[in-house]
């Protein structure tokens, strides 16, 4: 699971083949993972803004929509900055921009400020996402890349497991929360964030170095290879059924069973609470079991979920089925990220850049899931979320069959 021992190094890193180095280098990459889930929290703060300003729901699923855009714009370009000035660096710059957008809503809470908010969080994350995992696989044996990111997603989702509770307390306390209300997550968010940024900066890691820098043109034209193609829309999927949960899960209940805001958050508790055990259990599992096997065990999971979505007629069938997405959808993006990587090990950054650009399936699903539901009702946004699904079912069968 953990990459503590020198056999896991990957080759071109010099300076930490000693335990206790590796250890140091693995604690602020971690924290950086940590950081790297903030942006979750955009599905809960979602429904707050929603009820603060009475939104549609084809309104309110702008705000998602429009933090996942930007993975569309600044992630490819990510990719070529990394081969300029490197991966910490570009990390370190993406964390900068995090922190920025999680200032701003401690001063206003009005829509347009949250858009913009929201907006510099999606910039950051996408430069977040596309080069702390190659910085990642630049410090481990390939064969262990699927379970360590595995384990990164595992320390991301504790952050956006936490987001909803900060959420619901500032939203409930007795006390004034420093007069936020729900947005004393902000603040909070904002401390971890400016360790994160010490932590890293104070931490030598040597990097491979690309012996080319290379454009736009030259990252997109990846995408003619077929399997990178297949993982870029898998990519899509597997982030527009995590946003498309995360930010409908409150509202399904809402609207079947008649919650206020602040009891149906306990859907998106329940989805980042089976999300992160299963991120955790799936960096054990990796390290044994074969990258094929346990995907077509986690879509078969999804699936289910789906199907009780539409069928569940009760209240604890439909956090039965939410728990099942979340277990399902927790190690997609690790298996699809490191099967990418591990087909085109001498263009990192580039398919990088192309596998989170995928994260732009974080705009697409909620805004066609807010008109489908506008139009028809829950079961609308559940059919866009199952028709994701069943795409991963088919990337099932082109993983290459390895542990």
């Amino acid at each position: 699971m953990i990459i503590l021992d020198s056999t896991d190094m990957a080759t071109p890193v010099k300076n930490v083949n000693a335990p206790k180095s590796m250890l140091m280098q693995f604690i602020p990459v971690m924290l950086c993972f940590f950081s790297m889930g903030f942006v979750d929290l955009v599905g809960s703060a979602t429904n707050f803004v929603k009820a603060d300003l009475n939104l549609s729901s084809a309104q309110a699923g702008f705000i998602p929509s429009l933090v996942f855009f930007w993975f569309l714009i600044f992630s490819v370009p990510t990719g070529m900055l990394m081969n300029k000035i490197g991966r910490k660096k570009t990390v370190l710059f993406s964390l900068l921009l995090t922190l920025v957008s999680l200032i701003i809503p401690i001063f206003d809470s009005g829509y347009y400020t949250m858009l913009i908010a929201f907006s510099l969080l999606g910039i950051g994350n996408a430069v977040m996402q596309t080069s702390l995992n190659p910085l990642v696989s630049g410090l481990i044996n390939p064969a262990r890349l699927a379970s360590t990111l595995t384990f990164g997603q595992f320390v991301k989702a504790l952050a956006s497991l936490l987001a909803p509770y900060l959420m619901a307390w500032g939203a409930a306390a007795m006390m004034p929360t420093l007069g936020l209300g729900w947005r004393v997550l902000f603040p909070i968010f904002a401390a971890v964030c400016l360790l994160s940024i010490a932590a890293l900066g104070a931490t030598p890691i040597e990097e491979e170095r690309p012996d080319k820098v290379t454009g736009f043109k030259e990252c997109i034209v990846l995408l003619r290879i077929p399997f990178v193609l297949l993982c870029f829309v898998g990519i899509m999927c597997h982030v527009g059924i995590d946003v498309g949960t995360n930010t409908f899960a409150p509202q399904i209940l809402s609207e079947k069973f008649g919650l206020s805001v602040e009891e149906a958050v306990i859907g998106t508790q329940i989805y980042f609470y089976f999300r992160t055990g299963g991120c955790l259990l799936g960096s054990f599992i990796l390290a044994k079991m074969s990258a094929k096997s346990f995907f077509a065990f986690s879509v078969f999971c999804m699936l289910l979920g789906m199907i009780g979505l539409f069928v569940a007629a009760s209240q604890t069938l439909v956090l039965c089925a939410i728990a099942c997405i979340g277990f399902g959808n927790s190690n997609i993006f690790s298996v699809v990220f490191a099967q990418a990587l591990n087909r085109q090990p001498n263009e990192k950054n580039e398919v990088s850049g192309l596998m989170i650009m995928g994260l732009f399936g974080g705009t697409i699903f909620p805004l066609c899931m807010g008109f489908a539901q506008d139009a028809v009702g829950v079961a609308g946004a559940v059919a866009v979320m199952t028709l994701g699904v069943l795409y991963l079912a088919f990337y099932t069968l082109k993983i290459k069959n390895a542990k």
